[in-house]
């Protein structure tokens, strides 16, 4: 539409709009007769995340945003954009309005912009089960997301929350994990509806659970989203985690019986047990002060509930994954612990530690008495 009919538009829009949005049109009169497009452009965002917009979204945006979409912000051109493609009739409408959406803005100045655009692309073709199209789209954002020097926080959370969930979909959960996480780390939780926090928080915690590679939960453990399982059925998934966090073998006995209520978690239930071994195992290593880390295959057996024939394999596993250094006497069946991988402490294991420090200073104290008595007569000369 040119210019100098879009005035009759938003006449028609004003007549045709609910009486709480008519304010909105007479100011979208007033911002574009006087040219102020940034005003224009935060009176438009702000009419469209009202949900009574929904219905004129598409109109707004075909016959007047585009009038001027070169003359305003990129990224709230794109942000208006993907505000309207969610009243495409279908996935399918959605996808040719964004990928015109992103081609619009594919240009040398507005990178940005593009990346915000195409991330939603490829989350229409992660919906329509196109895996191989949704990649190649993220790995074009990855790739101009690298080049940038800074970037606006909503594009980094664009990104890495359709990045995620094309992982979740590929079952990698251990990038399914971090990217989640650092997509959280780019938004107010609060901005997210509860059920979305509730999803979220869950998907997370049976990826950090299942994955192969990821065996400290601490940032999970403390970021505010796990809470959002806490007065839910859920509930258990994180108290699941917790147990796994200081290798509670008690409570994982009990807690397992909800294992079978997450297909995942089912197919991997062998796997979790090794791992709670493992857990237990670290767990044994740091309640005990470093010059008491000559641990035997029995002790350890007693401890982690593994058969004394595969605590070699059980210690090995933890030496090759890091979450320990030492060696092993195969011999005399010791495993010799010099470092133990940090981890996030719950209470008990604080008080733990509280415990060790003051039984260290205890002996410091009395090594100085020690060296004061045998040593009276070099301190007088």
């Amino acid at each position: 539409m040119e210019a100098q009919k879009i005035p009759d538009f938003l006449a028609e829009q004003l007549q045709q709009a609910p009486a709480e949005s008519q304010a909105f049109f007479l100011s979208f009169e007033d911002f574009w007769e006087r040219k102020l497009w940034h005003q224009l452009t935060n009176a438009l965002v702000e009419f469209f995340r009202l949900p009574e917009s929904a219905p004129q979204r598409l109109a707004i945006f075909k016959s007047f945003i585009l009038s001027f979409s070169d003359k305003i912000n990129q990224l709230k051109f794109v942000a208006l954009g993907l505000m309207t493609s969610t009243e495409c009739a279908d996935d399918q409408e959605r996808l040719s309005f964004l990928t015109s959406l992103a081609d619009k803005v594919n240009k040398t100045d507005t990178q940005d912009a593009y990346v915000y655009a195409l991330a939603d692309v490829a989350n229409v073709k992660l919906r329509l089960k196109d895996l191989e199209g949704a990649q190649k789209d993220l790995e074009t954002c990855q790739k101009a997301l690298d080049s940038f020097d800074s970037v606006e926080t909503v594009v980094h959370a664009a990104f890495y929350k359709v990045n995620a969930d094309f992982y979740h979909a590929k079952e990698e959960f251990a990038a399914f994990y971090r990217n989640a996480l650092l997509y959280l780390a780019c938004i107010d939780l609060e901005d997210l509806p509860e059920t979305e926090r509730v999803s979220r928080a869950y998907n997370l915690s049976v990826a950090a659970l299942v994955s192969d590679s990821i065996y400290n939960f601490g940032e999970l453990l403390l970021h505010p989203v796990l809470d959002s399982l806490t007065e839910t059925p859920h509930a258990w998934l994180r108290e699941l985690l917790f147990a796994f966090n200081r290798g509670d073998l008690t409570a994982y006995n009990v807690l397992s019986s909800n294992i079978n209520k997450n297909n995942l978690l089912e197919q991997h239930r062998i796997f979790l047990y090794q791992k709670i071994s493992l857990s237990a195992l670290t767990e044994m290593v740091f309640r005990r002060p470093p010059h008491d880390r000559n641990l035997t295959f029995a002790s350890i057996s007693s401890e982690t509930n593994v058969k004394t024939a595969e605590i070699e394999h059980l210690v090995m596993k933890a030496l090759s994954l890091g979450l320990l250094k030492g060696t092993i006497d195969q011999v005399a069946q010791v495993a010799q612990i010099s470092w133990v991988q940090p981890k996030v402490l719950d209470m008990k294991q604080i008080e733990g530690m509280r415990n060790r420090l003051r039984e260290w200073d205890a002996g410091v104290n009395q090594l100085g008495h020690w060296i004061e008595g045998v040593g009276k007569d070099v301190w007088a000369a």
